[in-house]
């Protein structure tokens, strides 16, 4: 299964005088297995593409196929579209509303017609996918937990449509450390876990460094850069020009090599760049 996105363009308030061009001609595309890192700056698009993806916006042109299905399609069911591609916006805590986790989690597999025994089974899975005992919180509230909580538990309620794409707005944002570290290794195990796709969007580089299989840039509704990783942030004054900035480990090397060591090595990853170091230290002996 992929998702490939070709030419998209699309304008808020079209035909009025305070139209404003959201996306220009937008293509990329990634597949099963993938996980996609989205940066850009504010008002960069990112958000605008996301909701593309699942059908909540239309795009003035242009095609977005999942799989074999063309949402763009005006004869495609909203209800097809949302069984494929889950969309967790910021803060998704805030959507909480029902008195039990179980309930909140189960809200959207009541609404796709499940069984009260699938209901169950879908909810116990989805929870112990973020990392959640059903045992201990499933009678719970979902206001009485932390913040941290609050966030796997909204996420879960996503999870339990089994959605082929998983889009994640920001899941770490406003998050205290040790939170934030439990949803990244939280959208490590769902990855780990299932064959679909991941699609996040994130101001922390060293996330999207991490995390990442491709990386999409947007600027000003473009697509300016599509690659992996470590290509992607080889670019440093590409990503400077667009306000945007570099992974810790890019920062490191410059610093090194002011005070005139310097490392040959564009690594990103915090493996990788352990690696770099330990071969400058050792003189090229491999730890192996």
């Amino acid at each position: 299964m992929s998702v490939q996105v070709k030419n998209i363009f699309h304008t808020y308030n079209k035909g009025n005088p305070d139209a404003k061009i959201a996306l220009k001609d937008v293509s990329f595309s990634i597949h099963d297995g993938e996980i996609l890192g989205v940066i850009g700056h504010t008002g960069s698009g990112k958000s605008t593409m996301l909701q593309h993806l699942n059908g909540l916006l239309k795009p003035d042109s242009g095609q977005i196929i999942i799989g074999d299905i063309d949402i763009t399609d005006e004869k495609v069911k909203m209800t097809e579209i949302r069984k494929r591609v889950g969309l967790v916006f910021q803060y998704p805590e805030y959507q909480l509303f029902e008195e039990t986790v179980a309930k909140d989690v189960a809200f959207g597999p009541k609404n796709l017609g499940m069984s009260d025994e699938e209901i169950e089974k879908t909810v116990r899975k989805s929870l112990e996918m973020v990392g959640l005992s059903y045992d201990e919180i499933a009678g719970r509230s979902p206001f009485e937990l932390s913040g941290g909580q609050k966030r796997r538990v909204a996420i879960a309620g996503v999870i339990a449509m089994n959605p082929e794409v998983l889009i994640l707005d920001e899941p770490t944002s406003g998050l205290d450390p040790h939170a934030h570290m439990e949803v990244l290794n939280m959208i490590r195990k769902i990855h780990k876990e299932s064959t679909g796709i991941i699609i996040f969007v994130s101001h922390n580089m060293r996330d999207v460094a991490n995390m990442s299989d491709k990386v999409l840039v947007m600027d000003r509704g473009s697509v300016v850069a599509f690659d992996t990783p470590d290509e992607i942030f080889k670019k440093r004054e590409m990503l400077r020009n667009i306000g945007l900035s570099t992974t810790p480990s890019a920062v490191l090397f410059d610093k090194l090599d002011d005070r005139g060591i310097h490392i040959e090595s564009d690594a990103v990853r915090i493996d990788d760049v352990e690696e770099a170091l330990f071969g400058y230290l050792t003189g090229g002996v491999s730890r192996d």
